[in-house]
């Protein structure tokens, strides 16, 4: 079957002879597919840096969370601080007071020592 001429790929020289107003509009046509073609291609090019885009801003989010939640657990730590301390100054300032007047009772009790130590000498 392929030694047959239908077959044959000897003849490639073949042309074809289009009218004036169809080869118009064949050039009409491979010109406008042309744009098409670029125009294809400029949209696969937005639309990867679009992607791109929001990829990074995808990121972008992860990162601003992430940088959130750290700040929120900062200020978990020093509110928790701050308790601490406030409760602590609390109980500072009652030993202090527990200071003070054990601090006064001595001072009553040395001076009535002394007193009474001094009614006994003189007597």
């Amino acid at each position: 079957m392929m030694s047959w001429n239908s077959f044959s790929q000897n003849v490639t020289d073949s042309q074809i002879q289009l009218t004036k107003p169809i080869a118009k509009l064949v050039i009409k046509d491979l010109i406008q597919f042309d744009g098409l073609s670029e125009e294809m291609q400029t949209m696969q090019f937005i639309l990867t840096e679009t992607n791109n885009k929001l990829l990074t801003q995808g990121e972008l989010v992860a990162n601003l969370k992430t940088q959130v939640e750290n700040y929120q657990s900062i200020i978990e730590n020093k509110d928790s601080q701050m308790v601490k301390a406030s409760e602590l100054s609390k109980e500072l300032q009652k030993e202090l007071k527990r200071q003070a007047r054990a601090k006064k009772l001595y001072q009553i009790g040395s001076t009535v020592g002394v007193v009474a130590t001094a009614l006994l000498i003189i007597k």
